[in-house]
């Protein structure tokens, strides 16, 4: 199923389970029907397992979004307490449509306790209380986090490393034992039976362009590893990995070995940059545990770095490779020479838990981590040009299959270690998968066979049952139009809107709407006393910045950042001082 057929099922309203691939686009789509649903005038709830991937998606975890937390079964007393719990009430009542992004590390018992809290907060029988719920997942990646297979925990569970040329595992993979404790899959909860969700198996590929490797990947998924595929695996042996390439590993201890001790022998006192946050300290701490990026990030010059989030304007990704190769004059802030040989300047960037499109918490931080070396379970959702992994000490279904297709091609992979659990599928996914591939096919016939008049009525009908306003159109700013993006900032501006406000209207950071600012305040299209008086700093605050400014002039004749910040305590932020700069300097209509 392509992506665009796909989104066709989902805008009528039905359950659907999105799956596919790695890089079959599930993210893109999911992104693309909230993108919709905004431009109808509706906020979906945007959820996740881990905190992890609810960070990637700017929600909250499914656990605390419907207010189960770390419970692992609901008593009907539970379900009164939380039934009683205003916020609770406030956003499951008022939600539309509910999102479940990487599904597949959700247990039944959650899934079917998140159905409960849905079902008697809204008055409901129907599955979710009536919601339209989005699983969207891969249940050949990692399995839910709170299992434990075949009776054994994933911290025991240590096979002995083969050799990569010598390997000698089975031709067929696939696990044939049956675990005797009950499913841990959410496909196995009531909760999935009832909602009865349309299967969307995405089959077009974004990320692996290398027809060998994708069949290799093919061949994981139904279990048919064969000798074809082990030799092709030990044309990757290498017993270390190559400078620049980025290393995977099962476990935390790996990783932080390897990063601290590669910084440690860059010369040099090491830059820091502490994460910021706002909003209750649980979420905020939700959002700390979850952020890709480190809470206290040390880099020096020769850094190896990755970026941990997408930008808006498409200069990165999750995922892309780098080395610091300074750090700007302007801000202070690392820049990054990307393995394809870009410069970029890495300014921080919010991480958010929202609801109902109000913004809940907020993290700030850099973008990047350290990329000597990450652990397999970070680096779902990643793309990599290369990685260097051992796989020799794996233990979970999944693991190895996760870790192989970060990577775009057989080219950019190397292994120094395999085990016979690395490229394993667990037996329960292997045999659900067929049933959702057939589902699939069904779902995309039915959907092909339907008149466009018949289509666009059930897309109207969803959308006017759930108080939205269909046909509005497609959002405002699309990266197809042409838009003038420093008058739109400008207008915004005019209407006597904060900074902040315009960043979240427009989908960027406050360092980008700054930026837009100072070219068109240096253009005198805009005056600062003139057209935007309500976003002059303090006056006290104000007239300590000027006083900083004025010593650095004496002395470089210019009105740089980072030296104004050093005569300044750290409650100044960069932001600040940009726009505190915007309202001293003669030229541009200041004092």
């Amino acid at each position: 199923m392509t992506q665009s057929e796909a989104l066709t099922i989902l805008k009528t309203g039905a359950n659907v389970f999105l799956t596919g691939e790695p890089g079959s686009g599930k993210t893109h789509t999911v992104n693309e029907y909230v993108a919709y649903l905004n431009s109808c005038g509706v906020e979906p709830a945007l959820t996740a397992s881990t905190g992890i991937a609810s960070t990637h998606i700017g929600g909250m975890t499914i656990h605390s979004w419907c207010g189960i937390g770390v419970r692992a079964r609901l008593t009907p007393y539970d379900l009164d307490t939380i039934a009683g719990n205003r916020k609770v009430v406030s956003r499951v009542g008022s939600a539309r449509v509910l999102i479940i992004d990487e599904v597949s590390m959700l247990s039944a018992q959650t899934l079917a306790m998140a159905d409960a809290v849905c079902r008697e907060v809204r008055r409901s029988s129907e599955p979710f209380g009536g919601l339209q719920v989005v699983f969207v997942g891969d249940f050949f990646q990692l399995p839910p986090v709170s299992s434990a297979f075949e009776g054994r925990s994933r911290e025991s569970e240590k096979e002995a490393p083969e050799d990569l040329p010598s390997l000698d595992f089975n031709s067929n993979t696939r696990v044939t034992t049956t675990p005797t404790t009950p499913s841990p899959f959410a496909f196995s909860s009531s909760a999935w039976r009832k909602a009865d969700p349309l299967v969307c198996y995405l089959s077009e590929q974004h990320r692996q362009e290398d027809k060998t490797f994708l069949e290799f990947l093919s061949a994981v998924r139904r279990g048919e590893v064969g000798e074809r595929h082990k030799v092709l695996l030990r044309t990757r042996y290498k017993k270390t990995a190559e400078p620049g390439v980025t290393q995977l590993y099962s476990h935390n201890a790996n990783v932080d070995h390897i990063n601290t001790g590669e910084l440690a022998k860059l010369s040099g006192q090491p830059k820091v940059f502490v994460m910021t946050g706002s909003g209750p300290d649980p979420l905020v701490l939700a959002l700390k545990r979850g952020c890709l990026s480190p809470e206290v990030l040390s880099l020096k010059l020769g850094a190896r770095v990755m970026f941990t989030k997408n930008d808006s304007a498409g200069r990165f990704m999750n995922g892309t490779t780098g080395t610091v190769s300074g750090f700007s004059k302007e801000t202070g802030t690392p820049v990054v020479k990307t393995d394809a040989g870009r410069s970029i300047v890495a300014e921080p960037l919010p991480w958010t838990i929202q609801d109902g499109g109000k913004i809940l918490a907020q993290v700030e931080q850099i973008p990047l981590r350290l990329a000597w070396a990450i652990t397999v379970h970070k680096s779902q959702g990643m793309s990599l040009d290369s990685a260097h992994m051992d796989l020799g000490s794996a233990f979970e279904y999944g693991q190895g299959y996760v870790a192989i297709s970060r990577v775009r091609t057989l080219q950019g992979l190397s292994l120094s270690g395999l085990n016979a659990r690395a490229l394993e599928v667990h037996p329960e996914v292997f045999a659900e998968d067929k049933r959702f591939r057939a589902s699939s096919d069904s779902a995309r016939k039915k959907f092909q066979e339907l008149e466009a008049e018949a289509l666009t009525a059930l897309h109207t009908d969803f959308i006017r049952a759930i108080g939205g306003k269909p046909g509005v159109g497609k959002p405002m700013y699309t990266k197809k139009e042409k838009v003038d993006t420093l008058a739109v900032t400008k207008a915004r501006v005019l209407k006597k809107l904060s900074l902040e406000d315009i960043a979240k209207e427009r989908g960027m950071t406050l360092g980008t709407i700054l930026t837009h600012v100072e070219k068109l305040v240096e253009a005198r299209t805009l005056l600062p006393e003139r057209d935007f008086s309500h976003l002059a700093p303090d006056p006290d605050r104000l007239a300590e910045a000027k006083k900083a400014f004025t010593q650095v002039f004496a002395k470089t004749k210019e009105m740089k950042l980072s030296p104004v910040k050093e005569l300044l305590d750290d409650s100044f932020s960069f932001e600040e001082l940009r726009l505190a700069r915007l309202f001293l300097e003669p030229r541009n209509g200041g004092n």
